[in-house]
């Protein structure tokens, strides 16, 4: 097993990381919330230049996400529509088609694909003799937190103590979200890559988060770019929700969820519309609060994590980076007493992203309300019926 070769520092056979030979088809398969979106971001940033060193980005956007879902047999998110097989065929052709160049397709949801037979067949048609499969990873304490506010803004309901509970303590822990350990079990996730494209041809990346610059390094060591070509792209969209944020947004979850909505009125009004806005409005200060895991869970998921870290090295694997980061127990963080509170400006631009949303984009699918007084509905209906006229005035504008 290799040291840290997150940083400049040489491997322990003193060279440095070898680049992938010409021709490979570089899939980074995530798993979520391990620097998957400032790996996209960074290389479609320079995806111009990249061929001229020999690297191909076949993606027409950042992350091709929906084309991932689809090789993955995976449903859109929460009132999306669904993915096409005919996007992922695409992606596939460009990426067969760079020849000599090295290609690389990043999408933490090839995490998601659902057995082996599935990883078998993305291996297959991306041609297995030339797959190359990369795996980066992050201590679990530190993943879900940031899995948990993820799950809220696609519905969730469930605070995140409770969450933890059933996640860590309550058997076979998988409700209220199971693709959480069938990403997170990172041990079975090797696994299952590496039994279909051999554990020669898999790469596992411990990130170091004390070295901000170091997975970029990573990555261009391995395609062989010049140093610091690759530079962190800022992502306002992509920042965590303070747990203000996180709990208004639950709460309106169930409001929504208890009004039975259509989950396309969610996905345009909340997700793409309050959410997206007002995480690109406004930036989390000082005194927000953010979300804290409880000891006994850091603990857990730290020994978890040594287990996972402990069965990776005996898979033949290459691995880079200390595997002792994943069963670290770092310090509790401490955190000054503050209120817990929505500044009003957050709220405004949420309410605001919602009302654009639906200013600019007509909701398909809502159910036709039948006519009768206000006296005669009950406030869930008459919270459905005004939802629609409102949308209905909007649309005319």
């Amino acid at each position: 097993m290799e040291t840290d070769c997150t940083r400049h520092d040489p491997v322990a056979n003193g060279g440095v990381i070898t680049p992938l030979p010409a021709g490979t088809r570089l899939l980074h398969i995530g798993p979520h919330k391990t620097g998957t979106t400032s790996i996209q971001g960074a290389l479609f940033a320079v995806k111009d230049r990249l061929g001229g060193y020999g690297v191909d980005w076949p993606a027409a956007t950042r992350h091709p996400m929906e084309a991932v879902l689809a090789a993955c047999a995976r449903p859109g998110m929460m009132g999306d529509a669904g993915p096409s097989e005919k996007q992922w065929l695409r992606l596939v052709d460009k990426a067969r088609g760079a020849g000599r160049r090295t290609s690389v397709i990043s999408s933490e949801f090839f995490a998601d694909a659902p057995d082996d037979a599935t990883v078998a067949r993305i291996v297959e048609q991306l041609g297995r003799e030339s797959v190359h499969i990369l795996v980066t990873l992050r201590p679990l304490a530190k993943i879900m937190p940031s899995q948990w506010q993820q799950y809220v803004q696609n519905g969730l309901r469930m605070g995140y103590e409770d969450w933890l509970e059933h996640m860590l303590k309550k058997a076979p822990y998988d409700k209220p979200n199971p693709s959480f350990w069938h990403r997170h079990r990172h041990d079975r996730l090797v696994a299952r890559w590496a039994r279909a494209a051999g554990p020669e041809r898999v790469t596992v990346v411990v990130v170091d988060d004390r070295d901000r610059g170091g997975l970029m390094r990573t990555f261009e060591s391995l395609l062989g770019l010049p140093a610091e070509l690759l530079q962190e792209v800022p992502d306002a969209a992509n920042r965590s929700l303070t747990l203000a944020e996180t709990e208004m947004l639950r709460n309106l979850n169930k409001e929504f969820r208890g009004n039975d909505l259509p989950e396309e009125l969610y996905s345009k009004l909340v997700r793409h519309g309050a959410v997206m806005h007002m995480k690109n409005a406004c930036s989390p200060t000082a005194r927000d609060v953010k979300i804290s895991t409880p000891q006994w869970a850091v603990e857990a998921a730290a020994e978890i994590g040594a287990g996972m870290a402990r069965r990776i090295g005996t898979m033949g694997v290459r691995v880079l980076g200390d595997p002792a980061l994943l069963s670290a127990v770092p310090k509790p963080a401490t955190q000054a007493p503050a209120e817990l509170r929505i500044a009003p400006e957050v709220a405004a631009q949420a309410l605001y992203g919602a009302l654009a949303a639906a200013a600019a984009a007509p909701i398909r699918n809502t159910a036709p309300v039948t006519s009768r007084t206000v006296h005669q509905t009950s406030s869930k209906e008459l919270v459905k019926v005004l939802g629609h006229r409102c949308l209905k005035r909007l649309r005319r504008r």
